[in-house]
C-alpha cells in the first residue's frame, strides 16, 4: 500500500514538474464576438488575445482593421481597400464590444511553450510595417480566415477539425442568408444575392466555413493537435443583455416588388384618361433602372477586383441594353421589335429554368422577373400591332 502511495505521489509531482516546465508566460486565445446591428458587423469577428505575465501586458490583434480615408469608398467598391491587423490593449477592446452590446467569448488555446512563443512572434512580426497589410477577400483571406491560417502555420503538428458542417454540400452563399436572415437584413440579402455572382454558390467544405467567425469558433472547439483538444477552456468574458429579435420588417423586397406588380396590373385593367402615356412612363422607369442595375453588374465584374462579383447570373434579367432600350419606346425599327421578342424569351426561359441555374437567385425578384417579361411581352406586341397596321 505504502508503495502505491509512493507511485501515485511520483506521478503527479511528474505531472506539476511538466507543467511547470513552461516557462513562456504567455496565454493566447479566440476571441469571438457576437452579432452586431450593423451589416459590417451582422457577421460576428474574431481576434486573437495573448496575455504575456513576464511583461505585464493584455494585447488583442485584430485582423479586421481599416483606415476611413477620403478614398475610402473608391477603393473599397473597385475591390482595392488593405485591411491590415492592428494591436490594441485588451480593456479598449472590451470597451468597444460593450458600448454595441456585443457578446464575447474566448476560448483559452492548448499549446505548448515552444507553440505559443512561435506563434506570438508570428502575430508580432505580422503586425509590423508593411507585414500588417492584406488584401481583403470575404471568403477566403479575411479576421477569420488569418487567424485559423496563422495558428496552422505555427503549431507543431497538424490540426484536425471534427465535421462542423451544418449540412452536406451547404453553399457559401446558404452560410451567408443565414446570418443575414437572423439579422432579418432581407434587403442586404437582396443586394448582396444582386452583387455577387456564381461564386458564392459553391458548396463550402469544412476548413472553409470557418470564414465566419461562428464557425471559427466550432472549428476551434472541435480541433485537435495530435491527441490534445486545441481548447482547454472557454470563457464567457462579456454577455450583452438579452434582447427579443425585431418584428420582420413589412416592406420586405418580395412585399415591395409584389406592390409595384399589382400598380402595374391596376393601371392596365383601368380605362383612366391618359393610362397608355402613365404605363410609358413607369415602363420607361422599369427599363431604365432594370439596364442601370445591369451596368453596374458589368462594372462590379469587369471594372473591380472582386472575385465574386464575376459569372453573374442576375445579368440574365438585369440587362444592361435596357438602358439605351428604355429611351425609344416608339421606334416601330426592326431591331427594336426584334430586341422586345428576344428579352422577352429570354425572361421566360429565365423564369422555366429557375431552380435549374447554376447560380441561387434572390427568390424575391420573381415579381420583377414576371413584370420585366409582361412589359417587354407589351412592348413587342404593340410593335407587332403597328406593323400589321402599315
Amino acid at each position: 500500500m505504502k508503495r502505491i502511495f509512493v507511485f501515485l505521489l511520483l506521478l503527479c509531482s511528474s505531472f506539476s514538474i511538466k507543467a511547470q516546465t513552461d516557462s513562456s508566460r504567455l496565454r493566447i486565445s479566440l476571441l469571438t464576438c457576437s452579432a452586431g446591428e450593423e451589416l459590417y458587423s451582422i457577421f460576428g469577428h474574431s481576434a486573437l488575445r495573448v496575455i504575456d505575465s513576464s511583461i505585464f501586458t493584455d494585447r488583442v490583434y485584430n485582423y479586421g482593421t481599416f483606415d476611413f480615408n477620403p478614398d475610402f469608398y473608391g477603393k473599397f467598391i473597385r475591390g482595392k481597400l488593405l485591411y491590415y491587423l492592428s494591436v490594441e490593449n485588451f480593456p479598449d477592446f472590451l470597451y468597444a464590444y460593450q458600448l454595441e452590446n456585443r457578446s464575447i467569448v474566448e476560448q483559452v488555446l492548448n499549446l505548448s511553450e515552444e507553440e505559443k512563443l512561435k506563434l506570438n512572434a508570428a502575430l508580432i512580426l505580422n503586425a509590423r510595417g508593411k507585414n500588417k497589410f492584406y488584401k481583403y477577400d470575404f471568403l477566403f483571406d479575411n479576421c477569420s480566415t488569418r487567424i485559423r491560417d496563422i495558428l496552422k502555420e505555427n503549431v507543431s503538428g497538424p490540426v484536425e477539425i471534427k465535421n462542423i458542417l451544418p449540412y452536406e454540400d451547404v453553399t457559401f452563399r446558404d452560410l451567408i442568408h443565414y446570418s443575414l436572415n437572423q439579422g432579418r437584413m432581407y434587403w442586404s440579402k437582396l443586394g448582396i444575392d444582386m452583387l455577387l455572382g456564381r461564386g458564392l454558390d459553391k458548396p463550402a467544405t469544412n476548413e472553409q466555413t470557418m470564414f465566419l467567425p461562428d464557425y471559427l469558433f466550432k472549428g476551434f472547439d472541435s480541433a485537435t493537435i495530435g491527441n490534445a483538444p486545441l481548447v482547454n477552456k472557454v470563457n464567457v468574458v462579456y454577455e450583452a443583455p438579452s434582447h427579443a429579435p425585431g418584428e420582420k420588417p413589412f416592406f420586405t423586397p418580395f412585399v415591395v416588388f409584389s406592390i409595384v406588380f399589382f400598380i402595374f396590373l391596376a393601371l392596365s385593367l383601368t380605362n383612366i384618361n391618359g393610362k397608355k402615356q402613365i404605363l410609358a412612363v413607369f415602363d420607361f422607369i422599369l427599363f431604365l433602372s432594370a439596364g442601370l442595375a445591369g451596368i453596374l453588374l458589368i462594372f462590379m465584374w469587369t471594372g473591380t477586383d472582386h472575385q465574386l462579383c464575376r459569372n453573374n447570373y442576375n445579368l440574365l434579367w438585369a440587362i444592361p441594353f435596357h438602358a439605351v432600350a428604355a429611351f425609344f419606346p416608339g421606334s416601330k425599327k426592326k431591331i427594336m421589335h426584334r430586341y422586345w421578342a428576344f428579352v422577352f424569351l429570354v425572361y421566360l426561359t429565365l423564369l422555366v429554368f429557375w431552380v435549374w441555374l447554376p447560380q441561387e437567385l434572390n427568390k424575391d425578384l420573381l415579381p420583377v422577373i414576371v413584370l420585366l417579361a409582361w412589359r417587354s411581352w407589351k412592348q413587342f406586341k404593340r410593335l407587332e400591332d403597328a406593323k400589321k397596321a402599315v
